[in-house]
């Protein structure tokens, strides 16, 4: 059974959530000298990111990285870098050691590979969102390498992916890689994707191989829209 958190309002949400997040930030910084965040993009993250951004805490001892990016540049409209740039690596959260996912060809996705190892793990916290087809990071249900994505012992961090359903190809993290995680959060607001995740099931819901799995804790923040 996996731990809901339920708030009355987004905003609500996005202050407690921030706070939650800042305080792992800043407990594996005091027990570690280091702390690592992998956080998701969309609409949904924005307010909480803006407030997260001005914690106080040694930013310069925080890894930042995404769970997943489309294969656009960094200023596409459709980058999440491009959201995080805007959104989290502001204010106090300017200083943080930020590991994008820009990568072009199988060159590319090896230097990323060794850029995504060398970020201090376990992460401190991996926050996922879920999009209304069930996927989490970039594990679509159609993409025809889910089962690889999904295989807790790939040993590969990271790896590109066609969603089949959703445009531009993907880079993103495994479950493998999610797992390595000191606790995955995932944010999710509305009653349809509640809903959704109260009943979700592999292979239908690539989200449920994170409800379904007994590795890391995994608790929920959902709000109403």
């Amino acid at each position: 059974m996996n731990d809901w958190h339920r708030f009355a309002c987004a905003a609500e949400l996005d202050r407690a959530l921030a706070g939650h997040i800042a305080r792992a930030l800043a407990t594996d910084v005091q027990g570690n000298g280091h702390a690592s965040l992998a956080v998701s993009g969309g609409s949904t993250p924005k307010g909480m990111f803006q407030q997260l951004s001005n914690r106080e805490l040694d930013w310069s001892k925080v890894w930042l990285t995404l769970v997943d990016e489309r294969c656009v540049t960094s200023d596409s409209e459709d980058s999440n870098e491009r959201l995080l740039r805007l959104h989290l690596l502001q204010q106090r959260a300017a200083g943080a050691r930020f590991v994008g996912m820009a990568s072009t060809g199988a060159t590319g996705l090896e230097q990323l590979g060794r850029e995504i190892a060398a970020i201090p793990k376990p992460f401190s916290v991996v926050v996922l969102g879920m999009g209304g087809d069930g996927h989490t990071a970039s594990w679509f249900p159609q993409a025809t390498n889910l089962a690889a994505l999904l295989d807790p012992d790939n040993p590969a961090e990271v790896a590109v992916t066609d969603p089949v359903t959703a445009p531009h190809r993907r880079l993103t993290l495994t479950l493998a890689a999610v797992l390595n995680s000191r606790e995955i959060i995932i944010h999710i607001t509305g009653e349809a994707k509640r809903a959704l995740l109260e009943c979700a099931r592999i292979p239908d819901h690539p989200v449920a191989a994170i409800l379904e799995q007994r590795t890391t804790p995994v608790t929920i923040w959902w709000a109403p829209l």
